[in-house]
């Protein structure tokens, strides 16, 4: 008779043979279980939100280049018939990717894919409203001439116009916290901007606009500090011995000059900051 450890022994080698062929037999049937598997499909088994796929689709249009900085894209009403869904749904994708400064939406005109800050060597190009709320204050504006005016002689120089032209001008006041901290004297390209009379400028500020109506090729700038006269000292609520410093920025785009602006800042209220 066989010894208790030597039967013990035996069972216990075909134990292990019997478990050593269980395993041979689930891998070669190509039903291996993983718990990755197991985990990837519980994720397929949870449903992405729609709002979020059509986010996700217009990432992946921007990401991949089909849509460049300054492109229009399909509107809310395009896309909803597209993933089958409401306008309110498509809204909320669009909202997310504006706030997230993906997308840039202009009244009147449509959603356009959001450019990157053009900086120069010591004036970042952007919206004073951006750079009022940046500091955790309240940004507003008052618009104070809207006009298409016919081109001064200067002004065709400025703009290299060979004819006589008529621009858009407008003079708006912006205000931090109540407190007036720019006066914004421009001219504009009828030519690259079109639609810029029919913006509402107290929801958007021009430099927003421009942004995505006239992208940038290129900016010649100067800073001065110089006195106001009367009627923008009027403005910015200061005394017309009291100096500003003066930006004037002329501002190319599409092979034309698109705008001329002049800013007028008062010297105790604001300064010009930058890296190099």
């Amino acid at each position: 008779m066989l010894s208790h450890s030597v039967t013990m022994a035996i069972c216990f080698n075909l134990l292990s043979e019997h478990r050593t062929d269980k395993k041979k037999q689930v891998k070669g049937s190509g039903n291996d279980f993983r718990i990755e598997d197991s985990v990837a499909k519980i994720e397929q088994q949870e449903p992405t939100p729609v709002f979020q796929r059509i986010k996700d689709y217009l990432l992946t249009e921007i990401q991949s280049g089909t849509w460049k900085e300054g492109d229009a894209i399909p509107s809310e009403q395009v896309l909803a018939k597209e993933f089958g869904v409401s306008r309110m749904t498509v809204n909320r994708a669009v909202r997310e990717l504006t706030s997230e400064q993906i997308l840039t939406r202009i009244q009147g005109s449509g959603t356009y894919v959001a450019q990157h800050k053009y900086q120069a060597t010591l004036v970042e190009i952007r919206s004073i409203a951006d750079e009022v709320r940046a500091r955790g204050h309240e940004h507003r504006s008052e618009l104070h001439q809207l006009l298409e005016i016919k081109a001064s002689e200067l002004l065709m120089r400025q703009f290299r116009l060979k004819q006589e032209r008529k621009l858009f001008h407008s003079i708006i006041v912006h205000f931090e916290n109540d407190l007036p901290i720019q006066v914004e004297d421009r001219w504009v390209n009828p030519e690259v901007a079109p639609d810029y009379m029919s913006q509402d400028f107290a929801r958007i500020t021009p430099n927003e606009y421009l942004m995505v109506a006239a992208p940038l090729q290129g900016v010649q700038y100067s800073i001065e500090a110089v006195n106001p006269p009367k009627q923008i000292a009027d403005m910015l609520h200061i005394q017309t011995k009291e100096p500003c410093l003066v930006l004037h920025r002329q501002t190319l785009s599409r092979g034309k000059i698109a705008s001329v602006v002049t800013m007028w800042h008062p010297g105790n209220r604001y300064q010009f900051a930058g890296n190099f």
